[in-house]
């Protein structure tokens, strides 16, 4: 290949990926993430994410927190609210916005999760990595945006990713709306029935499997993995049905089971607690 070629091809696949940034933010300009962690069901998994949060906080003094992909800031603005020194970053501009507006002292900066540069090598305690799994379509791609939280966070620190399951796009889209005859013929699933997802379906989806391989690739050792929505996202309408005693009790019991193996890997989402070793 001569170098001409090679400019070539990267001026082309610089040009596709705008134009996906383009759609990712479309999508973004009318998602209202806050609505979604606020409402009943929401609220399900940001209490379960921001309690293990705060045990992981607990570890450090003074600690510094660096949110990548923070959104409109749910958890970087409530964090910073409580006194933390939070930082944080986030691609789509209108998001970026949103957060800025709230007035609170996050440090916040436009930016793409697999190229950190504006952050020194063990800048932070704590990284939160909790929406660019979601959006990464390629194992490349989700190996760089990890091995950059894992580079911006201290020896001994901890990086929090979040994924989205893929038994739970199966069930809910493939069986539940169904899509599955779509889904198959089109190549979206496989025999095995993994989610097979591109850039132009937004988000993509894991197993458990796919998370260790990452982590594997990365150089990062598993403290624990949770579920911080568990079956929520399947009793939707049940869930924002539940008077407040009901929905407490709820919790309670979503607390007492989202570490355990046998459902981990079928809630919506997993939040993965890793940790910096010393090489």
């Amino acid at each position: 290949m001569t170098f001409d070629t090679y400019i070539i091809i990267l001026e082309i696949r610089a040009e596709y990926m705008a134009k996906q940034m383009t759609e990712l933010e479309k999508y973004y300009n009318k998602f209202n993430e806050d609505k979604r962690l606020l409402s009943r069901h929401g609220q399900v998994e940001y209490i379960t994410s921001m309690k293990y949060i705060h045990e992981v906080l607990a570890e450090y003094d003074e600690p510094k927190i660096i949110d990548i992909g923070a959104g409109t800031g749910r958890y970087s603005v409530a964090l910073a609210k409580e006194g933390y020194d939070v930082t944080a970053v986030e691609l789509v501009r209108y998001n970026l916005g949103i957060l800025k507006q709230k007035g609170s002292s996050v440090k916040a900066y436009q930016g793409n999760a697999m190229n950190l540069k504006r952050f020194d090598d063990e800048s932070f305690d704590v990284t939160l990595l909790f929406g660019p799994m979601y959006h990464l379509f390629s194992f490349e791609d989700k190996v760089k945006a990890l091995s950059e939280a894992k580079r911006v966070t201290k020896t001994g620190g901890t990086v929090m990713v979040a994924y989205c399951m893929n038994e739970y796009c199966v069930l809910m889209y493939a069986f539940k709306e169904g899509k599955l005859k779509e889904c198959m013929d089109g190549g979206r699933l496989t025999e095995d029935f993994h989610s097979v997802s591109s850039e132009k379906d937004l988000y993509d989806y894991v197993r458990i499997e796919d998370i260790d391989s990452l982590n594997e690739a990365a150089g990062l050792s598993r403290i624990k993995i949770i579920s911080p929505d568990g079956p929520t996202d399947y009793m939707r309408p049940i869930i924002n049905a539940m008077d407040e005693d009901t929905f407490n009790e709820y919790i309670r019991y979503h607390l007492s089971v989202c570490e355990r193996k046998d459902l981990i890997g079928a809630g919506a989402h997993t939040l993965d607690i890793l940790r910096k070793n010393r090489i």
